[in-house]
């Protein structure tokens, strides 16, 4: 299977967080935001994959250089689109951009981060079953890594995340 085209924009992604809580953290990327948190803009739901090796190795991705934060590390995932489960967001989104189908995908964390652009729910699902070799759809780089990870700069809000794998 190759890569197939994006019909809009790509997401952000990565944040942080305990197990079934909903949290906050603000995330100064050297951009504040005048106002702070302001909770009357729209939340953004974005999937985001967690991919595993039976070795315990995990993917990160670059962000794509004309995206926001762009060649910063991240985990692959994207928007949900209206109407679609967060499950199915996920399996579209590394369709379209690794190139694989997703067999297992199991939800593990949410996580409300306030981006200076958007205030964005992340919703992590580990990945443990796919199919097809991995083919970067957007120009992006990967790099499968093992704690602590030797890739840089990692986007702020996948630092978290990280400690939840350390867990």
């Amino acid at each position: 299977m190759g890569c197939t085209s994006r019909s809009r924009g790509a997401s952000v992604s990565s944040a942080s967080g305990a197990a079934g809580a909903v949290s906050v953290w603000q995330v100064d990327m050297d951009q504040p935001r005048p106002g702070g948190g302001d909770s009357d803009r729209p939340v953004v739901d974005v999937a985001v994959g967690i991919l595993v090796r039976p070795d315990g190795q995990f993917l990160l991705t670059t962000r794509p250089p004309d995206k926001a934060y762009g060649g910063y590390w991240e985990f692959p995932g994207g928007k949900l689109e209206p109407g679609e489960t967060v499950t199915q967001a996920l399996a579209r989104e590394l369709r379209e951009e690794l190139a694989i189908e997703v067999h297992t995908c199991v939800p593990w964390r949410e996580q409300l981060v306030d981006y200076p652009h958007a205030l964005v729910r992340l919703h992590f699902c580990k990945v443990l079953d796919w199919s097809g070799d991995l083919q970067m759809c957007e120009g992006q780089s990967f790099a499968w890594q093992t704690l602590p990870v030797t890739v840089a700069p990692v986007l702020a809000g996948t630092v978290p995340v990280l400690e939840w794998l350390a867990e």
